[in-house]
């Protein structure tokens, strides 16, 4: 009579946790828990939230001051790093993927259009297809974002599209391609100086992570390793980033990645596949409802 039952939202029952039935635990543990249990995404919910946070980034990103001077002195600080390091290749890569006209032409509409739409993509499928495993993945992009905005004020830094004497190449100004909001007829409705670090790696690294953890067919893993490395390419060779760029893009994704531990106490995809609703006690834990993993 006392015992509770855990249901997923596909009708399947698990046998009671420990945790889950018998004496409720003290009011503070409840919070925590509830605050944990991972509920069913509302999808006006979420379209809101995306629209009005990705406003409020370009909002923010762009009102950052284009300090010229600086983010010019911090590339070139940047190129002599790679220099020292010896990972100074991006001017290679440029001329290289330049001279193909068709690749070239390929990697800008990828700059220009993947960013979004895979990104897109793999938050509808993670809604439709791992409702308990949303919130959390949903939660590292929005703190990996949150995070970069500091970047983009503290350190401005010029694309080496922008550095003077470097012969580096604007391949969208080059090839005259459409899409970029880096160049061209649209360079004014978003900031030139905000290249540090790149969410263009933060964002698909985001989603090769996400397919690698949770997709079951082997070929859509492989995509997902292929993504952000394709992503990385092309970022050098449009010369609209430079490789240390990718390394805060990284730094950015692992604060995201601990905001979200923090707040459901499990990586996203060791969160239940499905929402599990508890009937007749305190939502257990992540870790304790271990229902419909896969």
């Amino acid at each position: 009579m006392g015992e509770s039952t855990v249901k997923t939202l596909e009708g399947r029952t698990a046998p009671p946790s420990p945790m889950v039935s018998g004496e409720s635990p003290a009011p503070e543990r409840g919070r925590l828990r509830g605050l944990r249990t991972p509920r069913r995404p509302r999808i006006w919910f979420e379209i809101l939230l995306i629209a009005v946070s990705y406003w409020i980034y370009s909002l923010i990103r762009n009102a950052v001051p284009e300090q010229k001077a600086q983010a010019l002195r911090n590339a070139d600080w940047i190129w002599q790093a790679e220099k020292a390091l010896g990972i100074a290749v991006e001017q290679t890569v440029n001329h290289a993927v330049n001279s193909v006209t068709w690749l070239v032409v390929t990697m800008n509409y990828y700059y220009a259009t993947l960013h979004f739409l895979v990104t897109i993509g793999v938050l509808v499928w993670l809604y439709r297809r791992h409702p308990g495993r949303y919130a959390a993945a949903r939660s590292v992009i929005f703190a990996t974002t949150g995070v970069a905005l500091v970047g983009y004020y503290l350190y401005p830094l010029a694309p080496p599209r922008l550095m003077t004497g470097k012969n580096f190449i604007d391949t969208v100004l080059v090839h005259h391609t459409w899409g970029s909001m880096a160049s061209g007829n649209l360079k004014n409705m978003s900031n030139q100086y905000a290249a540090m670090p790149s969410m263009h790696i933060g964002w698909s690294l985001w989603c090769g992570l996400i397919i690698v953890a949770l997709a079951s067919a082997p070929w859509v893993k492989i995509l997902g390793v292929l993504y952000p490395t394709l992503t990385l390419i092309v970022i050098v060779a449009t010369a609209n980033h430079f490789w240390l760029d990718a390394v805060g893009g990284l730094l950015c994704l692992a604060f995201g990645y601990g905001v979200s531990y923090v707040l459901y106490g499990a990586m996203p995809h060791r969160l239940p596949r499905q929402v599990a609703v508890v009937e007749g006690a305190v939502p257990a834990t992540p870790a304790e409802l271990n229902v419909a993993r896969r």
